[in-house]
Order: C-alpha cells, then sequence, then structure tokens
C-alpha cells in the first residue's frame, strides 16, 4: 500500500526510545487488536437449530455448511489484491457489515434452498476478513512478536464457540413465543447476530487504525530489509513458485479440516456421547473455552521463545490424542472419557492455527507476499471446510469412525510438514549465515527485489540483524534465533 512504500523511503530518526517504542506498542494492541478481535468475533457466531424447520434432511445440511467454503475459497486470493490497494480500515469494517447484512437477511429464510443461497453470499462477504485481519497484524508487529496478536484475535472464533453454544440454548427458548412475525428462536439469533455485526463495522470505520507514522518506520526499519515496499505481479508470481509457499499452506489444510469439523459438528459429537441435543449445546462451552485459554498462552510462550516449528507440531501432538481417544472408545459406554476427548482435541488444535498464521508470514519476504501467501492459505481452508462439512455422516452416528480418522490422518501430515519445516527453515538460517560471513555482504537498491532470497533475510529474526548491517559487523551465533 502506498502509505507503507512512503514510510520505507522516510528517515527513522525520528523514532523515540525503547520506553517510547513499548507506550505506542502498547497503544496498537489497544486501538487495533480489540476492533479486529470483536470483528471476527461476530464473523464466527455461527448457529445450528434449524435442521426442524428448513427440512435439514439427509445431506442437506452438510450441503448448506459446504456452500459457504465454495465462494469463501474463490474469493480469497482477489479479496487480498484489493486489500493492496485500500485502506485496511475502510476495506475489514466494509466487508465486514457486508456480512452482518447477509446475516439479517438468514434470520428470514424459508426453505433449505435458501439457506444454501445465503451460505454462498456470506462466503462472498467473509472471504477477506481472516486474511485482511493477519495481514494488517504483520504490518503492525515485528515478525518475532505476531503469533501473540494473532492469537488473541484468533481465540475470538472459540469465544465465538461459547457464545454461540449460550445463545443457541438461551434464544431458541424464545420458538415462536416472541412476536415480529412469529420468527423462530435460530431466525432471531441470526437477527441479533446480524445487527451486532453491522453496529460492530459501523464503528470500526470510525476508530479502527491505518497508520501510526514513528510505530510504523520503526517496524519496517527493523523487520524488512531485503522485502520489496512496491506492487508487481513478478512478487505474486515467486510466492506461487517458491515450495516453502506450498509446505505451508499443507501444514494449514491439515490443521483447519479437522479444525472445522470440530467447530461444525462438536454439538452433534457431544450429543452421540449420549446427552440431549439441548444440554450438548452448553457442553460446547467448555471445549471452547479451554481452546481459547490454549491459543492465548501458546501465543505468547511462542513469542517468548521466538520458536514456531516445534509449538506446531507438539500440539498436533496433543490433538492426535484427543481424536484417538474419541476413536477407540464406545461413546455410549464411556460419555465422560469422549467428552474430555472433545476439550484435549481443542487444546491442541485451535493455538495450532494462528501460530501457523504468524510463521508463515515470519517467513514470508514483503507485505505483497505476505498477502499472497495468506490468500493462498485461505483458499486451502476454505477447500478444507467444503471436506469438513461431509465427514460427520448421519449414518456414522454415534462412533463417527470416518470423521475421527479424517482429522487424525490431517494432524499426522501437519506434524510432519511442521517438523519438516522446521528443520529445513533452520538449514536455511545456518546456510545464509555462512554466505553473510563468507562474502561481507552490504545493502543496496536491489536487494528489495530479493525478498527471502536476500542473503541476510532471516526466519522469525531477533531484533539485532540491522544492527548488524549498519555495522558492517559480521554476525555471531548468538545474534541470530532459529525459526523453526
Amino acid at each position: 500500500m502506498k502509505a507503507e512504500q512512503d514510510l520505507v523511503h522516510t528517515s527513522c530518526s525520528s523514532v523515540g526510545s525503547g520506553d517510547e517504542f513499548t507506550k505506542l506498542n502498547r497503544k496498537i494492541d489497544l486501538k487495533l487488536i480489540p476492533i479486529i478481535t470483536m470483528l471476527y468475533l461476530c464473523c464466527f457466531l455461527y448457529i445450528a437449530g434449524m435442521a426442524v424447520d428448513l427440512k435439514l434432511t439427509g445431506m442437506r445440511y452438510q450441503l448448506a455448511a459446504a456452500a459457504f467454503f465454495i465462494t469463501y475459497s474463490l474469493l480469497e486470493i482477489p479479496c487480498s489484491v484489493v486489500l493492496k490497494l485500500l485502506r485496511p480500515s475502510i476495506w475489514i469494517a466494509s466487508i465486514t457489515l457486508i456480512w452482518g447484512i447477509v446475516m439479517v437477511s438468514m434470520a428470514f429464510v424459508k426453505t433449505w434452498q435458501g439457506l444454501v443461497i445465503a451460505r454462498l453470499f456470506l462466503g462472498v462477504a467473509e472471504s477477506g476478513l481472516a486474511p485482511a485481519s493477519n495481514f494488517i497484524i504483520t504490518l503492525w508487529y515485528r515478525r518475532d512478536n505476531q503469533a501473540r496478536p494473532i492469537a488473541f484475535y484468533f481465540s475470538s472464533a472459540t469465544l465465538a464457540g461459547v457464545f454461540g453454544g449460550l445463545l443457541a440454548f438461551c434464544i431458541e427458548k424464545m420458538n415462536g413465543h416472541v412476536p415480529l412475525g412469529g420468527l423462530h428462536g435460530w431466525s432471531w439469533i441470526f437477527l441479533l447476530e446480524g445487527l451486532l455485526t453491522i453496529v460492530v463495522a459501523l464503528v470500526a470505520f470510525r476508530v479502527m487504525i491505518d497508520v501510526e507514522r514513528e510505530h510504523l518506520i520503526e517496524v519496517l526499519r527493523r523487520d524488512t530489509v531485503g522485502e520489496p515496499s512496491y506492487f508487481e505481479m513478478k512478487f505474486v508470481w515467486d510466492t506461487l513458485r517458491n515450495p516453502k509457499s506450498w509446505l505451508q499452506t499443507v501444514i494449514y489444510i491439515g490443521l483447519t479440516i479437522p479444525l472445522y469439523s470440530f467447530t461444525l459438528f462438536l454439538p452433534t459429537i457431544i450429543h452421540a456421547l449420549g446427552f440431549s441435543a439441548t444440554k450438548a449445546q452448553l457442553l460446547t462451552i467448555p471445549p471452547y473455552a479451554a481452546g481459547c485459554l490454549s491459543t492465548n498462552a501458546f501465543g505468547a510462550l511462542s513469542d517468548r521463545a521466538h520458536k514456531r516449528g516445534p509449538f506446531v507440531a507438539g500440539l498436533c501432538l496433543l490433538g492426535i490424542a484427543g481424536y484417538t481417544l474419541l476413536l477407540a472408545i464406545d461413546p455410549m459406554m464411556q460419555p465422560a472419557v469422549g467428552y474430555a476427548a472433545c476439550v484435549i482435541a481443542a487444546l491442541g488444535m485451535f493455538p495450532c492455527v494462528p501460530l501457523t498464521l504468524a510463521w508463515s508470514a515470519g517467513n514470508s519476504g514483503g507485505s505483497l507476499h505476505k498477502a499472497v501467501i495468506f490468500a493462498l492459505m485461505g483458499t486451502g481452508s476454505g477447500l478444507s471446510g467444503i471436506c469438513a462439512s461431509f465427514i460427520y455422516r448421519t449414518q456414522d452416528t454415534p462412533r463417527f469412525r470416518l470423521g475421527h480418522s479424517v482429522a487424525i490422518g490431517c494432524l499426522c501430515i501437519t506434524f510432519l510438514g511442521s517438523s519438516f519445516a522446521a528443520i529445513m527453515y533452520r538449514r536455511l538460517n545456518q546456510a545464509k549465515e555462512r554466505s553473510y560471513a563468507e562474502k561481507n555482504i552490504v545493502l543496496n537498491t536491489k536487494a528489495s527485489e530479493l525478498g527471502v532470497n536476500f542473503p541476510v533475510f532471516r526466519c522469525v529474526p531477533r531484533q539485532k540483524r540491522l544492527d548488524i548491517l549498519r555495522t558492517n559487523r559480521k554476525p555471531t551465533t548468538d545474534m541470530w534465533s532459529d525459526c523453526g
């Protein structure tokens, strides 16, 4: 974006002391993250409970769920390109406003075909939110500090599960007993959530920030050596041709298939443990609450340790353990164990998503590369949503062997992929250290075109990298962190 490009060429002498920088960081935390979190929360408040009224029999529920992901995945990359042309505050608030309007219209759906159409439009509206939110955070925070803010706003998706289960339990009691056309309980849920989303979007137009000059200068000065700040299609093709982009996408897809199926079918899984449908809605709250706490805790720990891969791989094993328990037990005979397995799976899966997003952003050179890889991963996650909509079938109740097995397989792929990526990035870092030391690299104007191929580009570096370049000192081992 133009503001970013202008700042790259601005003198950094205006940046204050370390204490001033810390205060400014806290200011950004207070002004940016809460509004993004609220927008994301509104867009993840999904509610079931309409199966009887809309005759969602057979595969109709799965088709309605999958319809959202069709348009969502198709429009991820175009939305990321548009984001580069508009102010983030305008773009994010606009698509959230459209989302709220579509949500309100869903309250008046009368047939399952109408629900499918509404879900298609919902995918159009929401396709730009997640990549835009991730992208703007990567502009405001250094690469080794991005996991915490991404984890904080992503945890709103787990909060949506908490509020969604509570709303489903409470508002369905209004079923047809409240005026306004005799709306069913689920219609009231969509109506109220849609109106709330519209209000939040309108507030975002006024309070969401785009740029704080001194802060962004300092972030770019410290963390964007060798990264392009202008638009050229060759950077898009470079990202798409880079095997690391596809490796990160595969890792992300391996997470999103079990994650989407978990959020879509958790009430169904708990109901199959022998609990009533109403109680199952309430029992979805603890797994989501556990996922929220785990997401924020591991996001902060990952930033503190300057590591991504080991956390992703380790948490995948925790998710695999949860699904293995679900697969191994008889849900009707051991409902408590099955429910505990749901909590364990949530503890492992949810934190992996923001960690993988921060990992991918940290290993991408330049804002355009970040936008493209976020869109690529988002497209993959949209396709994952289509797959996730069909792996928990009615005929598999109550064991759901197919669904649990697919989740385990996907998490195994992510475990292997993240382990391989951590080792690969570590070796690349070591090779670039040797190259820098041997060739005594000096920055020049062409460096910005090399992106991740620039010899001193490091995966999730510490802040000492630019000090080395300014003083022409050779790096030592303790001056670098390994991104793995």
